[in-house]
């Protein structure tokens, strides 16, 4: 995730109000890397029970499932019609970055926990050719089953003309290049899009380029699956010319801005604000050009300018790249809305229905994840998968009876991660609490069960940085990780990764930046400024990461001096107020 998340989360670090964001994705690639290299394997204590899960796609939120799920003792197969795992991380993004060598390693290491079986080359769903299991197949067989098939059908240009034959979809055009068939793009490309799909098919289109009086096959026939091109024929390589057209402006766009960058250096033409209204046909009734006008958006719809003119970009090929939908072939009873009558088993109305705990409304021991729910980020697609496993392992224990009062799924917090955790880590350095004594106590503060002067405030809320003391920290310069992508000259035939990791010293350095928001680093402020000397250093013997400091409640008058100080956030004082 550190090579491929747009990291949204970046954008509300609070380090922004200091200098820049501190760079998460660039640590977690470091921390990624360096686990790969050193061999680290993943934890997994429990033994595995008598239950099986069926997992229908091996792509980002099924192999995550398939991981949580293992930790929690139950094994899996895992169903998925491609040859190979990785789903849309193999056959949706390109190798530049995401390199499969480090792909397959990730994958290897959730495979090595055991219990997870592949069964590749295997589409699930009723009247698909050859053994396709059936849902009711898979019913038979195992205790639940998860979804997280993902989105891999692409839309077609809602235009005239977008039906012909040099008119596909990016997801195609991807899966296409992925699999190795796809060797040239052609001369003139024009991809419509805005989001980092397109950014994707435009950065490929400049890399493969066109091979000049090449015969053969073209590329819509390749992106077909027909036949695959000859790569002998790249000595005949050159470069094409790409074009972008997106219906919003550059601020506006749904791609990540630095892939934005990386696209303009590399020789794309990006085109704002602009909307297609037809394809220009030829003679053969292939497309040659796409007649674009001026436009604006009003209500989530592009309206052409009215005092615009049309104008035409010609091209080879349009790849459209507009959105993505779930191909629901052999599936359709798993969903409700209107079935598509062209037979493509795509139906913007079809839709899974499920819960805040991503079970299947309507169908018990069924639970999904990732973009078969809706179309987002592969990190959200993790994050699903953790909370489906939660789901299923109730589920499990209740004996699949999800009717039982106790299988019903505790509320889910306000914001929805994994929390630091005072009592476990008390209890790794053997200072836990003494059992706590039933009844009511006064004066508390003393007692050996109780663990003052901490709340985990992240449960609850986001500290904002107005709750922060911002002249605590420093002007410190983000640690970026160095661009090795192409330019226009170099960018054909160039798929080498486009960014390097952070050495040690930088992660390291990077990591420090960070400004703990809402938990102690012990900076000692709160001891120094306190006017009654209240606050005071926990003995050693009692010191733990996240326990520092406590206070001695008959000395504080509530002056808030030290909530004032506190860098972080971490002191909310609740008396006076």
């Amino acid at each position: 995730m550190g090579r491929v998340c747009p990291a949204p989360c970046q954008a509300g670090c609070n380090r922004n109000q200091v200098d820049d964001f501190v760079g998460i994705n660039a640590v977690e690639q470091f921390i990624g890397d360096h686990a790969v290299a050193e061999n680290y394997r993943l934890a997994c204590d429990a033994a595995l029970g008598g239950k099986r899960v069926a997992i229908v796609g091996a792509g980002p939120a099924g192999l995550a499932a398939a991981c949580q799920l293992r930790r929690r003792g139950h094994a899996s197969v895992i169903f998925d019609e491609h040859a190979e795992p990785g789903g849309m991380m193999r056959y949706g993004i390109p190798n530049y970055r995401t390199p499969r060598a480090t792909l397959d390693r990730e994958i290897a290491r959730i495979l090595d926990l055991g219990g997870i079986e592949l069964r590749m080359n295997t589409r699930v769903g009723a009247g698909n050719p050859g053994d396709s299991p059936a849902i009711e197949d898979l019913e038979r067989e195992f205790d639940a089953i998860l979804w997280a098939i993902g989105c891999q059908s692409g839309r077609a240009l809602p235009v005239a003309g977008g039906d012909a034959p040099n008119c596909v979809n990016g997801v195609a055009f991807l899966d296409a290049f992925n699999r190795g068939r796809l060797q040239a793009a052609g001369a003139r490309v024009v991809c419509v899009g805005g989001g980092d799909t397109s950014i994707d098919v435009v950065s490929v289109a400049r890399r493969l380029g066109n091979i000049r009086n090449a015969s053969g096959a073209r590329a819509e026939t390749v992106i077909g699956g027909y036949v695959a091109h000859d790569s002998a024929r790249a000595a005949r390589r050159e470069g094409a010319k790409v074009t972008l057209t997106s219906l919003f402006p550059r601020a506006q766009m749904t791609a990540t801005e630095h892939e934005i960058e990386d696209a303009l250096r590399e020789g794309v033409d990006i085109r704002y604000g602009v909307m297609p209204v037809e394809v220009v046909l030829g003679g053969d009734g292939r497309a040659v050009a796409l007649r674009m006008r001026e436009c604006r958006v009003e209500g989530g719809a592009p309206v052409a300018l009215a005092d615009g003119e049309a104008f035409d970009i010609e091209c080879d090929l349009i790849v459209s790249a507009i959105g993505q939908g779930v191909d629901w072939r052999g599936l359709e009873a798993l969903v409700s809305g209107d079935g598509d009558s062209n037979g493509s088993g795509n139906s913007g109305a079809a839709r899974l229905e499920v819960d805040s705990w991503y079970r299947v409304t309507h169908r018990p021991g069924h639970f999904a994840a990732g973009d078969i729910i809706r179309p987002h980020l592969l990190t959200t697609a993790i994050g699903q998968a953790s909370i489906a496993a939660d789901s299923i392992d109730r589920f499990l224990a209740q004996g699949g009876d999800s009717d039982c009062a106790d299988s019903k799924p505790p509320r889910r917090p306000k914001v929805d991660v994994h929390h630091f955790n005072l009592l476990d880590k008390l209890r790794e350095a053997d200072r836990a609490p003494a059992a706590c004594q039933s009844g009511q106590h006064r004066g508390s503060d003393s007692a050996a069960f109780a663990v003052h002067n901490y709340e985990d405030r992240s449960r609850h809320e986001v500290i904002p940085s107005d709750k922060l003391f911002l002249g605590h920290f420093n002007h410190d310069p983000r640690n970026r990780r160095a661009r090795t992508g192409p330019d226009a000259e170099q960018v054909l035939e160039h798929f080498d990764e486009r960014r390097a990791g952070l050495d040690a010293d930088a992660a390291r350095a990077e990591a420090g930046r960070c400004m703990s928001c809402g938990m102690c680093f012990e900076c000692d402020n709160c001891v120094v400024y306190c006017p009654q000397k209240a606050v005071f250093k926990v003995g050693k013997d009692r010191a733990a990461f996240g326990r520092y400091v406590d206070t001695d409640y008959a000395r504080c008058i509530g002056c808030h001096i030290c909530a004032e100080v506190c860098p972080t956030g971490y002191i909310d004082m609740g008396l006076g107020e």
